[in-house]
């Protein structure tokens, strides 16, 4: 609970030990946990928009396999922290913080 916290408060991190283009192109279902309008305004091609306080009640309509791979980003990489955290506890077994919008950018660039 400590590590969500902090977390939210000081952001999370991106899980940059993974390629995410390589695990995205592979199939990974990318969700940007961020609010409706900040979605609207920008977000990575072919992302599915699921606010990260509804992400648990919502995900079976994405991720019915709970081993699918799932890339979950936000902003900062806080409210994404707090979605892997939960969707894991539902039992999604792979599931990454893609962290901040920026993050992602940087990370699937060519």
């Amino acid at each position: 609970m400590m590590s969500i916290i902090a977390n939210l408060l000081f952001g999370g991190k991106a899980e940059r030990e993974i390629n995410l283009r390589e695990l995205i192109q592979s199939g990974a279902v990318v969700i940007d946990v961020r609010t409706a309008d900040e979605f609207a305004k920008e977000h990575i091609d072919g992302a599915i928009h699921i606010p990260y306080d509804q992400i648990v009640a919502k995900i079976g309509s994405v991720a019915v396999d709970k081993n699918q791979p799932i890339v979950v980003y936000c902003l900062s990489g806080g409210r994404s922290a707090a979605a892997k955290q939960a969707l894991m506890q539902a039992g999604y077994v792979q599931v990454i913080n893609g962290g901040g919008l920026a993050d992602m950018k940087k990370q699937l660039k060519p």
